[in-house]
C-alpha cells in the first residue's frame, strides 16, 4: 500500500486549479490531509467555463477555496504549497511569511509523497510525459495493481460525470506513478525505482543542464526505460550498465521493446510489438493517433514490464487506452470544419502534432498561443525553424501575444517577431494581436475540409475558446 506521510497535516495550495496542483490536492486529501487553496483564475471575471467547472469539482470533493488575498492563510501550522515562480508580493505568500507558516514548492510536496512509496515510477522527458504516465496508469489499473497516479492532464479512461478532472488516482497498491518535470531542476528531488525517459531537447533549460538533470535521474533508478531513438537519451544510456536498462525503439530491432509495421489512421495507429515473450510479434491498435504515440506506448510497456506485467498483457490493455484531454483531442465538427484542442507548446510537441495531422488530408488553420514571454524568448529559434519546416504551404498559422498572468516578467518579445521570420521562410503566418482577433480570422478563413487546431499550455480558457469556435461554425 502507498505509504502516507506521517500524520495528518493542513495544506494550502496557491494556484490549486493548475494542472500540477489539482492532482496533488486530490492525492493529499486522499491520504487524510486537510486541503484548502486559492487561484487567481477563481478571482478572475470571467474565468471561463472549464475553470468554473474545475473549482466546482474541488468544492464537491470537500476542498475549501478562498480568494487569493491572503485571507485563507490563518494558522502558523499550515503548509503553503506555491510554485517557485509565485512572487513574494502575492498576498497568500506574504500572509504565510507574516504568520510563520512553512512554504514548500509543489515538487517538494509531490516528491515527499512519491519517495514514500514502495515502488516508484517517474516519467520524465521533454515531451510525452503526460501520455506515457496515463498509459502506465491504465495498464497497471487493468492489471490489478491499483496504483496511485499524479498526472498533468485528465486521463479519459478514469474521467466520468462524478470525476470530470481525473488527473490523479488515489490507489491502495504499493506503486506510485508520477509525471516529473525538469523545468525548475526539481527532478533531482525524486528517487524513482523505475525511471522512464522519453526524449531530451531544449525547452526551459540549456542542453548541458538537461543532460545533467536527466542523466542523474536515470542513474539513481534501479531500472531505466529509455528511448533509444533519441540521441541524447541513448547517450545517457551509455553511462548505465546494460542490466539496468529497458531500451525501446521504432528503429533499432535489437531494442528490448520494438515496434514495426505502423498503420496510421485519423483516430489511432496500429503496429506490431516485439518484446520479451513475443518473438513473433503481437498486433496493437491504439485509439490515439500519431507515430509519437507508438513511442509513448513502447515506453509505457517497458515500465509495466519493470513492474512485472508481461509485455503481451500490457499491450492488450493499451488497446483500450482512451487518451488524455487536450492531446490531439477533437472537440467536434461543424460546417465541414473539424476543431481540435491540443496542449502543444514547445517545438517538439507541436512538431509531433503537425506530423500526425499531416498524415491525412485537410488544411490546418492553427492558433498557437505561447505560454509566456520567457518561453517564447528562449525557444524563438526553435519555433521559427519548426513551423517553417512543418507547415504545409496551404496551412495558416495565427499567433496572439503570449498568455500573461501578471507579475514582473520582461515583455521584450512579441509573437509578431516569430511570425515575420516564419513568413519570410515562405509559410503563411499572421500575428493578430489578441485571441479574439485570431478567432475572427480563423472563422473568416475556414472552409469545409479544414481543421482548426487550438494549441497552447497553462491556460484553461483555450478549451473554452475551441468550443466557442465550434459553436460559431454551426449552421
Amino acid at each position: 500500500m502507498t505509504q502516507k506521510t506521517s500524520g495528518p497535516r493542513s495544506y494550502f495550495l496557491c494556484g490549486i486549479g493548475g494542472s500540477g496542483m489539482l492532482p496533488l490536492a486530490l492525492i493529499l486529501q486522499a491520504q487524510g490531509h486537510r486541503v484548502e487553496g486559492s487561484d487567481r483564475t477563481l478571482d478572475a471575471t470571467p474565468g471561463g467555463e472549464q475553470a468554473a467547472a474545475k473549482f466546482d469539482y474541488l468544492r464537491r470533493r470537500g476542498i475549501r477555496l478562498h480568494p487569493q488575498d491572503g485571507s485563507g492563510i490563518r494558522r502558523a501550522g499550515l503548509i503553503l504549497v506555491a510554485s517557485a515562480a509565485v512572487e513574494d508580493s502575492v498576498p497568500d505568500v506574504a500572509a504565510a511569511r507574516r504568520i510563520g507558516a512553512r512554504r514548500v514548492s509543489r515538487p517538494e510536496a509531490l516528491a515527499e509523497l512519491f519517495n514514500a512509496a514502495q515502488q516508484r515510477i517517474g516519467v520524465a522527458g521533454t515531451s510525452g510525459k503526460s501520455t506515457v504516465t496515463g498509459m502506465i496508469a491504465w495498464i497497471l489499473h487493468c492489471a490489478g495493481h491499483d496504483p496511485t497516479v499524479v498526472n498533468g492532464a485528465v486521463m479519459k479512461n478514469f474521467a466520468g460525470p462524478d470525476d470530470p478532472f481525473a488527473s490523479a488516482l488515489a490507489g491502495s497498491g504499493d506503486t506510485f506513478v508520477s509525471e516529473i518535470d525538469e523545468s525548475d531542476g526539481s527532478i533531482a528531488l525524486f528517487d524513482p525505482s523505475v525511471a522512464v525517459l522519453t526524449n531530451v531537447s531544449e525547452d526551459h533549460k540549456t542542453m548541458d543542464e538537461l543532460r545533467g538533470l536527466f542523466g542523474d535521474f536515470a542513474n539513481v533508478a534501479g531500472r531505466s526505460v529509455l528511448n533509444f531513438d533519441d540521441p541524447e537519451v541513448r547517450s545517457i544510456g551509455g553511462s548505465l550498465t546494460r542490466g539496468r536498462q529497458t531500451r525501446f525503439s521504432l528503429q533499432d530491432v535489437s531494442a528490448d521493446v520494438f515496434a514495426d509495421r505502423l498503420e496510421p489512421a485519423p483516430d489511432g495507429i496500429g503496429f506490431r510489438l516485439f518484446a520479451e515473450g513475443l518473438p513473433n510479434g503481437q498486433p496493437v491498435g491504439l485509439q490515439v493517433p500519431g507515430i509519437h504515440n507508438v513511442a509513448n506506448a513502447l515506453a509505457a510497456i517497458g515500465a509495466a514490464m519493470a513492474c512485472g506485467v508481461p509485455a503481451a498483457e500490457a499491450a492488450g490493455h493499451l488497446n483500450g487506452f482512451a487518451g488524455l484531454r487536450r492531446r490531439l483531442e477533437t472537440v467536434g465538427k461543424a460546417g465541414g470544419v473539424t476543431v481540435i484542442d491540443d496542449f502543444g507548446h514547445n517545438p517538439d510537441k507541436i512538431a509531433a502534432t503537425l506530423d500526425a495531422l499531416h498524415a491525412f488530408p485537410g488544411r490546418l488553420l492553427i492558433l498557437f498561443q505561447p505560454h509566456g514571454f520567457g518561453p517564447l524568448r528562449k525557444m524563438r529559434a526553435g519555433f521559427i525553424d519548426m513551423f517553417a519546416g512543418k507547415l504545409d504551404r496551404e496551412d495558416v498559422l495565427l499567433m496572439p501575444e503570449p498568455v500573461y498572468f501578471g507579475g514582473t516578467v520582461t515583455r521584450d518579445i512579441s509573437s509578431r517577431d516569430i511570425v515575420q521570420d516564419i513568413a519570410a521562410a515562405g509559410r503563411r503566418a499572421e500575428a493578430c494581436g489578441d485571441r479574439t482577433a485570431c478567432g475572427h480570422r480563423l472563422l473568416e478563413l475556414a472552409q469545409p475540409g479544414d481543421r482548426i487546431v487550438v494549441m497552447g499550455a497553462r491556460d484553461d480558457t483555450l478549451t473554452d475558446f475551441a468550443y466557442g469556435l465550434l459553436k460559431r461554425l454551426e449552421p
